[in-house]
């Protein structure tokens, strides 16, 4: 990326960090296999940095199947076993635990809203919630959208989707464009 152009200060200069920025996130996600897969990464990034998630993303992809939440649903104790203990993935038992109880949620959310796409995107009329933050500190950790959905989707039996969770994921998949209005991401994202 030539260097005039102006990103959002969280990347920092990590590569892996930069790049996931400049092509992944904030931008609308309609795909339910890439919806689960901010559903699992942002769980386990609790009380984490995003960076430490980003860099074991691979290895979280191996370890859950592809990020296919019916693949997952049916993980075994062995499977999970071996996932506590996989120094490539953040062995965290509960976080382990939530990924497959939220893959069965997902999977009957799913069925009774044809799609998580469908059910995740209600709660902003389809459309995405256009910020105009100028600097990173004005940016919330939560908001009252957050706040609805991770109520409905504890409701729905998920776990480890508090609202700081859920914002994060809503802001990861575009729901809520949250690049600040001097970056150049941020006018390629406005609808």
């Amino acid at each position: 990326m030539p260097k005039e152009l102006k990103r959002c200060e969280w990347p920092g200069p990590d590569d892996l960090m930069q790049d996931y920025h400049d092509n992944e996130w904030g931008v609308p996600v309609h795909d339910d296999l890439k919806w689960f897969e901010f559903l699992v990464l942002d769980a386990f990034q609790a009380g984490l940095s995003w960076r430490t998630v980003l860099h074991k993303r691979e290895a979280f992809r191996k370890v859950f199947k592809g990020f296919d939440p019916e693949k997952v649903a049916r993980m075994s104790a062995a499977e999970l076993e071996k996932a506590r203990t996989n120094p490539d993935i953040i062995r965290n038992r509960l976080k382990i635990q939530a990924t497959v109880k939220n893959a069965v949620a997902f999977l009957k959310l799913q069925e009774s809203h044809d799609s998580f796409d469908a059910f995740i995107w209600q709660f902003t009329e389809g459309k995405t919630v256009q910020n105009k933050w100028k600097s990173m500190d004005q940016i919330p950790a939560s908001t009252p959208l957050s706040d609805q959905v991770s109520k409905s989707l504890k409701s729905e039996g998920f776990t480890f989707v508090g609202s700081t969770i859920c914002y994060a994921f809503l802001q990861a998949a575009g729901v809520v464009n949250d690049h600040i209005v001097s970056c150049f991401r941020h006018r390629h994202l406005v609808k």
